[in-house]
């Protein structure tokens, strides 16, 4: 059987249960019924049908099948009922636990990283992306080898952790599969230099860079388009967009920056697609600002920006973090009054960093234009610019793109106190052919 999203998939292997191991005797951030809603929403992006889904306490976890006997027999016992071709367990599972579970119910059985997996693999379009998912879901696969590696090479999504054992050569598997991620690791490093590249003719324009990260399903998308009148996918469901999209921004200023919008985060992310999708995010590791689009109606909001703040530290941005992202407070239309004027009170406390806004009704989006524009032109130096008065052109430049300061002139030239951001810095010293620091 081919993956989820072929045409030849039957109902019966689409009927669905998910299972959300609740531990007990812990604090932790999230609420049972929401990670519970979300495994489900993961299985509905992809078109599974959810027949049944259950929250079940976890005291103490089995190495051989993650559950005590009672609840695994109780839990078949739904499977069968429910004629279920799949079972998802939220958690992550070993291998062992993995291939105990589906002898015990006699179905397949797949954990939370498999089944992101798998929607990265059906929904990434770039050829980028795919190598990038496919390099994460062989990684995984080589500790299961679930599949056989023909089915690894079909053309469309997914990566077939839903379908049948497949072939049992597994030392031939296993050699083709690392074979496979030498292959795709060296086309990445080619696909890195190339984006090296592209930064590089960036810097020869430099615009600065404005990066949207956050947590799957947040808006950013929506966001995205709000500022950049793009016209990216749009879906109110888990991980719509995959592949990194940047386009021109516009700022009240006058002054240019690129937005650009990332892969939403995840809690528990498969620690295989971190590594695989660093040089996505090499874009947010450059960016001059990086902001932070939270779900603020969500119930787990806060432990949701825990994850988002978690995964950026990984990838080496605890500087960013500690110094304090753009929080765009986003869907405050969802809120009730008395909710909605707690947080607009609390981003008043804040100052600059928290921004309400919603980013299907555009209220709080000039707001959050002219906080970018305030940002970059506080990390610019303060310059003391001379230019001929006859240099009209020049000098209606620099009031488009700085924030001039002070401003006197005599007979034939114009002398200016400017604040321009290094981008706009460097534009200047490459129009009028002049070193900055010759006459600042």
């Amino acid at each position: 059987m081919n993956g989820v999203g072929g045409a030849d998939t039957d109902r019966v292997s689409a009927r669905t249960v998910v299972i959300h191991p609740a531990p007990r005797n812990t604090d932790l951030p999230r609420q049972p019924h929401a990670r519970l809603d979300e495994a489900c929403g993961l299985a509905e992006a992809i078109a599974l049908d959810v027949v049944a889904a259950e929250i079940v306490p976890l005291a103490s976890p089995r190495p051989a099948t993650l559950f005590g006997k009672g609840t695994v027999d109780r839990l078949g016992a739904i499977i069968a009922e429910t004629d279920a071709g799949l079972a998802i367990v939220d958690t992550h599972l070993s291998p062992v636990q993995q291939r105990n579970l589906e002898r015990a119910w006699k179905t397949k059985v797949i954990d939370r990283t498999g089944l992101i997996l798998e929607i990265f693999g059906e929904r990434a379009r770039t050829r980028e992306g795919r190598m990038q998912v496919e390099l994460a879901a062989l990684s995984y696969q080589r500790s299961r080898l679930v599949r056989s590696w023909t089915h690894l090479e079909r053309q469309r999504g997914g990566f077939g952790f839903l379908g049948g054992p497949g072939e049992t050569q597994i030392e031939s598997d296993r050699r083709q599969i690392g074979e496979r991620i030498v292959r795709l690791k060296k086309e990445l490093d080619e696909v890195k230099r190339t984006r090296q590249l592209h930064r590089q003719a960036r810097g020869r324009v430099p615009y600065p860079i404005i990066a949207l990260v956050g947590y799957t399903n947040a808006g950013k998308s929506t966001l995205f388009n709000r500022l950049t009148r793009a016209e990216v996918l749009v879906k109110d469901q888990l991980f719509a967009t995959l592949d990194p999209t940047m386009r021109a921004l516009s700022l009240p200023s006058g002054r240019m920056a690129i937005l650009s919008d990332t892969v939403g985060f995840v809690s528990d992310l498969p620690h295989e697609l971190v590594a695989a999708f660093r040089a996505t995010l090499e874009e947010v590791m450059e960016a001059d600002i990086i902001v932070h689009v939270r779900d603020i109606a969500h119930p787990d909001s806060a432990a949701q920006r825990d994850d988002v703040e978690a995964v950026l530290r990984d990838l080496g941005l605890d500087e960013a973090v500690d110094k304090g992202l753009i929080e765009v407070l986003n869907k405050i239309d969802l809120l009730d009054e008395e909710r909605r004027t707690e947080i607009e009170n609390q981003a008043t406390r804040h100052g600059s960093h928290l921004a309400p806004l919603s980013a299907v009704t555009g209220e709080g989006a000039p707001a959050l234009l002219d906080l970018f524009d305030r940002l970059l032109a506080a990390g610019g130096r303060v310059l003391d610019l001379e230019l001929p008065l006859s240099d009209g052109a020049g000098i209606a430049w620099l009031y488009r793109h700085g924030e001039v300061l002070a401003r006197s002139d005599d007979e034939e030239n114009a002398h200016l106190t400017v604040r321009l951001d290094p981008a706009n810095e460097a534009r200047f010293v490459r129009r009028t052919k002049q070193d900055i620091d010759d006459i600042s």
